[in-house]
């Protein structure tokens, strides 16, 4: 099987001069510099990357990663886990997570169609922060009648609070390290 990377990622936080105490040595055009913390809309990866010099972004940009030739960044440090994040990312955090789960809307939609049994005792649906056995069979018997088409209509035909909001908060948990299994982002 292939593996599959980030292609684009929105900007958490622009460190205009580095890290404190950030030094790369040893590679070739790796320089110290202005660098960005950023999260992949895919898999929720959180990376570091240098920037290109002279260049300017601000939280909440969207920037491509992706293995072809790249704009606005030169070179892809790596993942980073959530305790590295700056103040200021984990301040923006939330907000691109928002962003992203309703510019993917469909997909996250189809996993409240398509969700399964984790365990025999629990469901996909109860991993949801908010979703409970009352939410989780409420969904379930709707998407058996039809598929949920947006998160409009789960929400009017489940009386499930805010879809995106709910989203948001788990995969925050993700990234925080607090949950045991993982809906929305991979492992470091």
């Amino acid at each position: 099987m292939e593996k599959r990377y980030e292609e684009n990622a929105y900007v958490l936080d622009f460190l205009s001069h580095g890290k404190p105490g950030f030094r790369p040595t040893g590679r070739a055009g790796y320089r110290a510099g202005a660098l960005i913390q950023c999260i992949g809309e895919e898999f929720f990866t959180v990376l570091e990357a240098l920037v290109k010099e002279s260049l300017l972004l601000k939280p909440g940009d969207r920037v491509y990663v992706g293995k072809n030739s790249r704009e606005e960044v030169t070179y892809i440090i790596g993942r980073i886990g959530y305790e590295e994040l700056t103040a200021a990312a984990r301040a923006e955090l939330p907000i691109v997570i928002t962003k992203v789960v309703q510019n993917r809307e469909q997909w996250f939609v189809n996993f409240f169609n398509t969700a399964r049994a984790i365990t025999p005792r629990m469901h996909a649906l109860e991993l949801v922060p908010g979703i409970g056995k009352k939410y989780m069979w409420q969904v379930i018997n709707e998407r058996q009648r039809k598929p949920f088409e947006s998160f409009e209509d789960l929400q009017k035909r489940t009386e499930l609070p805010n879809p995106v909001k709910l989203i948001t908060k788990r995969v925050l948990e993700e990234l925080e390290g607090d949950s045991k299994y993982r809906l929305f982002t991979r492992t470091q």
